[in-house]
């Protein structure tokens, strides 16, 4: 890796930006894990450290939308157990089948949720009339996106909180939280099998998780008091980014 002294600070800068982005729309991996591979990192290794940084600024943002009483935590708990259950499957599952598949087919849904929310202006402005049962929702979309996230991952935030705005009509700063929440569950468990395999560089993991809780904090709080104004542009932008950079990484083969 390259030299720490110089590497370190950018890795806590870049957890900054990250953390912020990640708290209001998800997607801050497409800030933290091109800084980690350009480090010098194997593959592996980047991706154990970025779950690792991860999860300090999704546990951040987590706790200070249940401390603000965006998500009560007692109504996310059936959602945590399964979107844990089906993040331990998709664990599983990546070490049997390679996902590479899925590299052409995750940026065409979420070039759909893009089109879908820019084109329905209303939604995720004020809650609606939920269309499933909580408990329904939670055991669906808490084992598929859960899998999805422990399999694969890119995007998952965004397919979280399209969930909760059109399924269960949640406004997207309650939307926002309880993705959140979500994230840090599934991220706990990938988290778990990279610090087994021994494939996180805890130094630079710890520089930039400490960028992550700050900027974490600084931007679940401005979704709080902001809301549905400041989370709705940066949603669509980091989908549309998202979008690109899979399908790059596709055309690439990289």
């Amino acid at each position: 890796m390259t030299d720490p002294i110089l590497v370190y600070p950018m890795f806590f800068v870049t957890g900054i930006v990250a953390g912020w982005v990640d708290s209001i729309a998800g997607g801050g991996g497409l800030i933290t894990i091109p800084v980690l591979l350009f480090s010098g990192m194997s593959p592996t290794m980047v991706l154990g450290t970025n779950k690792f940084q991860a999860s300090f600024g999704s546990l951040t943002a987590a706790y200070y939308y249940t401390e603000r009483k965006v998500v009560p935590l007692w109504d996310a708990v059936p959602g945590i157990v399964w979107t844990f259950g089906g993040a331990a499957l998709g664990t599983f599952a990546v070490e049997q089948i390679r996902p590479d598949a899925l590299g052409w087919i995750i940026p065409f849904l979420l070039l759909g949720i893009a089109v879908y929310m820019a084109f329905s202006p209303a939604l995720g402005v004020r809650e609606r009339r939920p269309l499933l049962s909580r408990h329904v929702f939670y055991g669906v979309c808490g084992l598929l996106l859960g899998f999805y996230d422990g399999f694969f991952g890119p995007g998952v935030g965004s397919f979280w909180a399209i969930a909760f705005v059109a399924l269960l009509g949640f406004d997207l700063t309650r939307a926002t939280g309880y993705t959140k929440v979500m994230n840090f569950t599934s991220n706990i468990v990938s988290l778990s099998v990279f610090v087994i395999g021994g494939n996180v560089q805890f130094g630079a993991a710890s520089f930039m998780a400490a960028g992550q809780i700050i900027g974490a904090r600084v931007g679940s709080g401005m979704v709080v008091k902001r809301g549905v104004g400041l989370i709705k542009p940066i949603f669509l932008t980091i989908v549309v980014v998202t979008t690109l950079k899979l399908l790059y990484s596709r055309i690439a083969g990289t």
